[in-house]
């Protein structure tokens, strides 16, 4: 590659840093979500549990977390095939 592509990767590459950096949600500013509240009115009623989180991860996102699950153990299984045939 020459210099002149690289250089235009790079600026490009800084500018989408930048850009994200700016318009990243500020840490700490809290958005008014009627999603949350719904979850905290309603999660102990709907589904018996008491602990809000547990009935958040498991309940209302368990497909998510099914998903989750199963592409970290599509990894794991794919690290140890790697590694399993490293040491022959």
């Amino acid at each position: 590659m020459n210099k002149g592509i690289k250089f235009v990767f790079l600026l490009f590459f800084a500018a989408m840093i930048l850009a994200g950096l700016l318009l990243i949600h500020p840490f700490g500013d809290l958005d008014n979500s009627d999603m949350d509240d719904y979850y905290i009115q309603n999660g102990q009623t709907e589904l018996g549990a008491n602990n809000i989180v547990t009935t958040i991860v498991f309940d209302y996102r368990g497909f998510d977390t099914l998903g989750e699950a199963t592409v970290l153990f599509g990894t794991a299984v794919g690290v140890l095939t790697i590694f399993r045939g490293v040491g022959r």
